[in-house]
């Protein structure tokens, strides 16, 4: 597969081949158990604080027969609070009372994590990039039409753009700025910028509805917010061979 390669300027300059990973086969269902699987790493895990209930002076008196005991007293034999002069207070601790323990807490040790095979993740993250490359899955999401190239393809200069407003205007170069402002008025995000390093992660993702992420870091979410494929992305030059080597090694 060729793809347009763009100049800061916004013209094109030459095709250039793309990895044989762009051409991967479009597995909508396998993109969407990975996106799920690389959310739930990121759950806060629940649990009950470990005294809850317990910081009282409440506590049984004992057996029936015991000294102290409710016995005879005409309440329940549960936790009372202790009082001065061997008077009862209210019930604490148990599940029914007022500011008790609850009967059935969450439990930190649950697993919320849902585990994915190596080999299948690897395939749904090559078929989320094959997505970008699908012109009918872009515009379906974005729900408009894109009059560039797909997916795009910067020249190696891109990366070297240090300040937002210049990679504004290689940007704005390329007629993407009504996405980005639509994506400014709704907070939606709108496209994920691929580079080889992080030597423009600051500018890039200063820009609203801009993500920028490293190839190294790249996951199946970033391609698909939502679970949804076809997500409009734009590719350094310098980021294709490492996108290669990531996952046609």
């Amino acid at each position: 597969m060729k793809a347009t390669l763009y100049s800061v300027q916004g013209k094109a300059l030459k095709q250039i081949e793309l990895p044989d990973v762009f051409e991967s086969p479009a597995r909508a269902d396998l993109v969407k158990k990975a996106v799920l699987s690389e959310e739930s790493k990121t759950y806060q895990v629940k649990g009950s604080y470990r005294y809850a209930g317990l910081e009282t002076s409440a506590r049984y008196r004992g057996r029936k027969e015991d000294y102290g005991a409710v016995k005879n007293k005409g309440i329940p034999h549960l936790p009372h609070e202790v009082l001065p002069e061997g008077q009862f207070g209210k019930v604490k601790r148990v599940p029914l009372a007022v500011k008790g323990r609850r009967a059935h807490p969450p439990k930190t040790a649950k697993k919320i994590v849902e585990l994915m095979n190596k080999k299948e993740y690897r395939k749904a993250l090559a078929s989320a990039i094959a997505f970008t490359a699908n012109r009918d899955a872009v515009a379906k999401r974005i729900k408009t039409e894109v009059n560039l190239a797909i997916p795009i393809v910067m020249e190696k200069d891109f990366e070297k753009l240090k300040k937002t407003k210049d990679v504004l205007k290689a940007l704005q170069a390329l007629n993407l700025m009504p996405l980005l402002e639509r994506s400014r008025k709704n907070s939606t995000r709108s496209m994920l910028v691929v580079v080889s390093d992080g030597s423009m992660m600051k500018s890039a993702a200063n820009i609203a509805g801009v993500d920028v992420v490293k190839v190294s870091d790249l996951e199946v979410r970033h391609l698909a917010p939502g679970t949804h494929p076809g997500r409009i992305t734009l590719f350094s030059e310098n980021a294709l061979p490492e996108i290669a080597k990531r996952l046609e090694a």
